[in-house]
């Protein structure tokens, strides 16, 4: 180089290393410029460019640099950055572990190698990277940060809160130890301090992705409803402004109409979850003629979803469809499990292989219709479907409302959750099935125990109004009705689900503010399924919380003989319990306004008989009625599955699909 583009050089450099990013790449860009190739220049040029994290005009510069002079810990180290930030794992991994056969003690080395290994859901050897970066920088907050995550994901959530805690002490001002501190706190279900914790998180940054909802979430899930009015009405205003303000899944316990929930889930895929370049997705024609279909969730275990959805994967017709599950959970060995494990043609773990992985093993299974059972709820793999693994990709059960993302064709729906005029509000094409869209599995076994009153807390006369949807449902205006209700009914008490002692006091405390005897709330524990349906028969009337309904909780109340009172709403998670009441034959259950809810309520409670008459019309109808009718529901199911793929081997888009009964 030449004085003049030494003197340049060193400028860069300064510029560089006080931060000034932009003038240092405009520097060496020059530079480059008049000395193309020059191995100095490449290097530090890509280096300025990782730093400002543009990592595709980074990355082959910094792979031409180590061509040049491969066994550069500085040149290895940051082009495992850019790796790592273009999503190449796999690569980066590689990178680092050069690095370390180099440089066996840089701590940073082995924090970063950790935080892949994380990526790549190896946990257990994360935390042996982040443990030997501990012991090389004693005080490293950002390794034990990251330490907490890996045990978070290994369900050590004592140990995690730990490490979290331990990074903050050492640097109290890291947004990432907050953040991973109250999603540990959520995890256990201490939700004062995961709202107390993302609050710290929102000082610290207020602008950062999803942290309005999620603060707001953790709220509600302890029903804690202090200035919740203004919060909506703030996380509304930034979403209609463009701004990443809530996640789906909180914003659906929030949202009143299914157009705000289309937003929030846009916006929040478009963020998190875009769709991934790579190839057209084509399963070739099976040789049996029948059609694949992969289920994917990770909740193949005993728990709601697998509830639900049991009965309809052991009636597949198996001479027609090949079924796979792609488990993204774990097996918990129980009888929900073996069910599932029985029914299907295989079940494919998928909790250890990063995204590139799992979406590799759909496409070797040659699935023609992969069905997403999360959406953005649960165990979720949403950046295995945004890789394109599937011909057909299809949004069913777990999540009741859209995703917003491109790459998924179809929502299984009903007419009621989703009416035609609604169906601009989903990204997907639309598959309507004749009757309730729910799965339900019609060999869920009821206990033979028969519980008292007494026993479970509840006076053993008067009337028990009860409801059993989570804490988060719970909103102030249905609260404000419920209240009233019970005011209305002497000696009536409200039967509600203890989901946290933060929710139960809580909701004691607004009992009291608004003139009622605290007593009259009485909180149910968790307990086995077939138990918990046992006891709906201490109860006499469900009654439903808006804008998100009963979903899984209100087919348990129905299949246990305990009729639902609900309100309609104005998104698919408002208009489920409408959906089964109308497929169970209690249309009289179904109102359309608080004040026709709270009148519904108090007449039945103070005429008996009226849903003494209802209440024998739901025994009646239970096993007759389509709602709990689990083969005739999978074989609309199948012949959804069978048009859709119809179309696909026509050639033509997804379009909206209308099932015949």
């Amino acid at each position: 180089m030449t004085a003049a583009s030494e003197k340049a050089f060193r400028r860069g450099l300064a510029a560089f290393q006080s931060g000034s990013l932009d003038e240092a790449e405009k520097v060496f860009r020059r530079l480059l410029r008049e000395h193309p190739g020059h191995p100095h220049i490449v290097g530090i040029l890509g280096t300025v460019l990782a730093a400002a994290k543009k990592y595709g005009d980074a990355e082959p510069l910094l792979r031409a640099a180590l061509a040049i002079n491969p066994n550069s810990h500085t040149i290895l180290y940051n082009y495992g950055l850019v790796l790592k930030g273009l999503q190449r794992p796999n690569d980066a991994l590689g990178c680092f572990s050069r690095c370390i056969a180099i440089s066996p003690n840089d701590a940073e080395t082995f924090n970063n190698r950790g935080t892949v290994r994380n990526d790549l859901r190896d946990y257990a050897g994360a935390i042996v990277d982040f443990d030997r970066a501990i012991a090389l920088q004693p005080g490293y907050s950002a390794a034990l940060g990251n330490k907490g995550k890996s045990l978070m994901e290994l369900g050590r959530h004592e140990d995690a809160l730990a490490a979290y805690d331990a990074a903050i002490k050492l640097k109290p001002d890291v947004l990432e130890s907050w953040l991973g501190r109250g999603d540990v706190l959520h995890k256990l279900k201490l939700h004062r301090e995961a709202a107390n914790a993302f609050a710290r998180a929102m000082e610290l940054q207020p602008r950062y992705p999803f942290i309005k909802g999620i603060l707001l979430h953790q709220k509600l899930l302890g029903c804690d409803w202090k200035d919740v009015g203004e919060s909506i009405a703030d996380i509304e205003r930034d979403m209609l402004a463009g701004r990443l303000a809530a996640e789906p899944f909180g914003w659906q316990g929030i949202a009143s109409t299914a157009r705000s929930n289309l937003l929030c889930a846009r916006l929040y895929n478009r963020e998190k979850y875009p769709a991934k370049p790579g190839r057209a997705p084509v399963a070739a024609a099976s040789a049996d003629g029948k059609i694949r279909v992969g289920y994917l969730a990770g909740e193949f275990r005993d728990q709601a979803t697998s509830h639900l959805l049991a009965g309809v994967l052991e009636h597949h017709d198996r001479s027609r469809f090949e079924i796979h599950a792609f488990d993204n959970g774990w097996d918990d060995s129980s009888e929900t499990r073996r069910r599932i494990e029985a029914a299907v043609h295989a079940i494919v773990g998928i909790r250890q292989l990063d995204d590139e992985r799992a979406a590799a093993a759909v496409r070797e299974r040659q699935i023609d219709i992969l069905v997403n059972l999360n959406g953005y709820f649960g165990e979720d793999r949403t950046n295995v479907f945004a890789q394109r693994p599937a011909p057909i990709q299809v949004n069913y059960l777990g999540f009741p409302g859209t995703m917003g993302a491109s790459y998924m064709d179809y929502i299984v729906a009903d007419r009621r959750v989703i009416p035609e005029a609604d169906r601009s509000c989903y990204e997907e094409k639309v598959v309507y099935l004749p009757n309730c869209y729910q799965a339900n599995d019609r060999k869920r076994r009821i206990a033979d125990t028969v519980f008292s009153r007494e026993a479970l807390g509840l006076p053993k006369d008067g009337f028990v109004f009860c409801c059993f949807n989570n804490n988060y449902k719970i909103m102030p205006a249905m609260f404000d009705c419920w209240m009233r209700i019970l005011k209305r009914v002497p000696d009536s008490v409200l039967w509600l689900l203890a989901d946290n002692a933060e929710a139960k006091a809580n909701l004691c405390k607004e009992a009291a503010a608004r003139g009622l005897d605290q007593a009259r709330i009485v909180f149910a524990d968790r307990m086995q399924v077939a138990d918990h349906l046992a006891r709906h028969s201490c109860a006499d009337l469900f009654l439903d919380t808006l804008p998100y309904n009963a979903h899984t909780t209100g087919s348990d109340a129905l299949w246990a003989g305990l009729p639902i009172l609900t309100c309609v709403g104005e998104s698919f998670a408002g208009r489920v319990a409408a959906s089964l009441l109308d497929n169970v034959g209690l249309p009289e259950l179904i109102t359309t306004s608080y004040l026709d809810y709270e009148e519904r309520a108090v007449e039945f409670a103070t005429h008996p008989e009226r849903l003494a008459g209802l209440r024998q019309r739901l025994i009646a109808n239970r096993l007759t009625a389509t709602l709990f009718d689990t083969e005739l529901f999978t074989k609309h199911l199948e012949q959804a599955y069978v048009m859709m793929h119809a179309r696909r081997q026509a050639a033509q888009a997804p379009d909206h699909i209308a099932v015949p009964g």
